[in-house]
């Protein structure tokens, strides 16, 4: 509850900091902001509480969330530094972040359907704003455009299934709703399955999955190259988060009707992502589509819903949220420093940065699944899920779909090491901008190396 409050008035503080003119302070006084709620987030460990009349409560599993989000929302503040300064980003940014992180949290200690709605419109309507924030590019105003829509069909169907549940339960507890379902299951009437089919498309819209996935690449590929990181890493988590929690706890006696959907749209999203994202030329692109394909894999945890699928989501949404991280900061300041953002465009970038081209090619590597990077038991622990629920024929598919994915991240880490076709490129300005990358790289090894460290926090 804490930590919800320090964000609130760190993003209040953000927003007023053109009024009362500490401006230039706002940026560190931002990061002291997240890394107070996430020494307060992680003091909340082993704490079992309800506030605000049972509509916010607090576990471990939110504590793990939370400090997921508020861990990766620093690390991107960390990268983006460079983005404030440019002159289409004013301070308001700052606020817009930490308001769409709050409301991440918010949709991760939720108790109450009505919580999980307001945190849920919190972050998107903070990220409507940011996707635009590059107000003279053609491509953005169409990538906020485009997330809005999205945005208000899965609003509209959210709502509808909240509508539906609540007229066959009375209740927008979850608890209640858990303990209604399990007393009176044989006698649910059809409306009922019809607002969990509701709440279920309101929720994949928002992580991109098939078939909703529909504007997602060109929301990815058109916002600011920050932004766009923010949504691959802090919107997942929360997605997932709030998604997980809603299915395994409050819809969990009625697990026969939904994990069959779960199951067929883990297995359209992770082939339709993958074989797409092979025919992409652009880097950005490329990356936009495997963001796809990635949330089929997650999607195989509420496949098979168990002892084991929670912790296996994860361990992947932080090996998945470091290597894309890492190798969006390197995107990011290549595209300011060349204007490209092609895979052709990073040749001859280990002649000329060779340690760039080591952290960039490990980053990849893990999102591809290879061994010994953290991304490899992301991929192995999802599977051993699906495996102990007999999910046998989702694990062949996901396995094919890995292969289809190893092709195109080698087709970038094969450019990395190619000679550059003319005179010798300039990747970047600074090398202390890519910190992130450097960070990631080592942690996408580290994580591999340990990965009991974060296979059974839950």
């Amino acid at each position: 509850m804490n930590t919800i409050v320090i964000l609130s008035i760190t993003g209040i503080a953000a927003m007023l900091s053109d009024v009362f003119k500490f401006k230039k302070i706002i940026y560190a006084l931002s990061i002291l902001g997240l890394l107070t709620a996430l020494v307060f987030s992680i003091r909340d460990w082993g704490l079992f509480a309800s506030y605000f009349n049972n509509m916010v409560q607090t576990d471990n599993y939110a504590v793990v969330f939370t400090s997921m989000l508020i861990g990766f929302t620093t690390l991107w503040f960390m990268m983006s530094a460079d983005f404030f300064k440019s002159p289409s980003s004013e301070g308001e940014h700052f606020a817009l972040i930490i308001f769409a992180l709050t409301g991440g949290v918010m949709m991760t200690n939720f108790s109450n359907l009505s919580m999980l709605f307001i945190g849920l419109e919190i972050l998107s309507i903070a990220l409507y704003i940011l996707a635009g924030s590059n107000k003279s590019n053609l491509k953005s105003n169409e990538a906020a455009l485009k997330y809005f829509m999205m945005g208000a069909f899965a609003t509209g169907f959210l709502l509808m299934g909240i509508a539906l549940i609540y007229g066959a339960t009375a209740s927008f507890n979850i608890q209640a709703i858990a303990d209604y379902i399990t007393q009176n299951q044989s006698t649910l009437p059809l409306y009922f399955y019809a607002g969990i089919i509701m709440m279920l498309i309101g929720l994949t819209f928002k992580i991109s999955a098939v078939p909703f996935h529909f504007w997602a690449p060109d929301v990815y590929d058109g916002s600011p190259t920050p932004v766009t990181t923010f949504m691959m890493s802090v919107v997942k988590i929360a997605g997932f988060a709030a998604l997980y929690r809603l299915f395994t706890s409050c819809f969990i006696a009625v697990d026969n009707f939904w994990t069959p959907i779960f199951a067929g749209m883990s297995a359209l999203t992770m082939l339709l992502g993958n074989i797409t994202a092979v025919s992409q030329t652009s880097f950005k692109r490329m990356l936009a589509y495997s963001s796809v394909a990635h949330a089929g894999y997650m999607l195989m945890s509420l496949a098979s819903p168990g002892a084991t699928s929670g912790n296996a989501l994860v361990y992947y949404l932080i090996a998945y949220s470091i290597a894309v991280m890492g190798v969006m900061n390197f995107l990011f300041h290549l595209h300011k420093t060349t204007g490209k953002e092609d895979i052709q465009s990073v040749r001859g970038l280990f002649r000329a940065h060779p340690l760039t081209a080591i952290m960039l090619s490990i980053c990849i590597l893990s999102m591809a699944g290879i061994p010994p990077m953290a991304g490899f038991f992301g991929k192995y622990f999802m599977f051993i899920s699906a495996l102990n629920a007999n999910l046998v024929w989702l694990v062949i598919i996901a396995v094919l779909c890995s292969l289809v994915g190893i092709f195109y991240y080698f087709r970038v880490i094969i450019a990395v090491f190619q000679d550059a076709e003319h005179e010798q490129p300039v990747f970047y300005n600074k090398t202390s901008n890519l910190t992130v990358l450097y960070i990631c790289g080592v942690l996408s090894i580290l994580i591999g190396i340990a990965p009991q460290i974060f296979a059974n926090l839950l």
